[in-house]
Formats: C-alpha cells, structure tokens, sequence
C-alpha cells in the first residue's frame, strides 16, 4: 500500500474578495487569487493562553486556549496589474473597515476551504533597493473563526 505523499504549499488556494458585510459573501467570480509572484504564505496565527491549576488534579497548571486569531504573512513581487495585488495595496491608505476583505483558503488537497471577514495590514506594494525588483507582503488576519466547509459545498 502507497503512504500519500505531502501536498506542496503552492496547491493551497488564497483568495480575496472585497467585503460589503458580514452577511453578504462573495460570488465565485469576485474571489481573487493571490498568487502571482507570490512567493510564500505563512500561517501567522496568533493563540492567547491562560495557565490555570484545579484542585481536581495535581497543581500543574493546564493551558487553555482562550483565542485564536487565524492570520497569514504573505511575501512575493509587487505586480500591480495582478487584480488581488492591486486590491491590497489600494487599501494601503485606508483605515477600519477600509481594509476588510473577504478571505477565502482552500486546502492543498482541495477538499476544505475556510472563508470569513479579514483585515489587511502591513501593506507593502512596492518596496526595496533600487537594483531589486519591487517587494509585495501584507498581513491577512480573520475578524473572527473562518466559517469551514467541505470545498466546493
């Protein structure tokens, strides 16, 4: 019997999509991939922790997860006819809600997607040594849980 073999990162999909509300998401054809001269998406999740003892066990303290903020570092070349790149850096002047988006993963495998409101920060749209080809990065960070279903459902 064959072990499945790993799945490359590049076959994880990184969609964006511009957000009206929490209520209205997007078509299909509004999603945006982000992945031309993309050269890495990194989980930068962030987890809040609380370490409490009970009297049911020895003392040790157990930690709990109290949050979890589901964010990704994006690195690549800024491509400003790239219609995901461009939404971004548009947003590079704009505060609140003027950097809300919708974003939109799906699994390397395929079978899983998580969508849900996120906010955009740490915009670089072009950036670096004059000899250099201009940078792109940005923070993409969920407002809250992703909604998670089976792709394509």
């Amino acid at each position: 019997m064959f072990e499945q073999m790993p799945s490359k990162n590049a076959l994880r999909r990184h969609e964006v999509a511009p957000f009206v509300n929490e209520n209205q998401v997007p078509t299909d054809a509004q999603f945006m991939v982000l992945s031309k001269y993309i050269s890495d998406i990194s989980d930068a999740t962030d987890e809040t922790m609380e370490a409490v003892a009970f009297y049911d066990g020895d003392g040790t303290p157990e930690h709990i997860v109290q949050n979890v903020a589901v964010a990704y570092d994006v690195e690549g070349f800024y491509l400003p006819s790239d219609p995901a790149q461009k939404f971004i850096a548009d947003m590079k002047l704009k505060r609140g809600a003027g950097r809300f988006c919708w974003h939109r993963v799906t699994s390397a495998d395929g079978t899983t997607t998580w969508v849900g409101p996120a906010t955009v920060s740490a915009i670089v749209a072009g950036s670096g040594a004059a000899g250099d080809d201009e940078t792109f990065s940005c923070t993409i960070t969920y407002n809250k849980i992703p909604h998670e279903a089976l792709a394509g459902v």
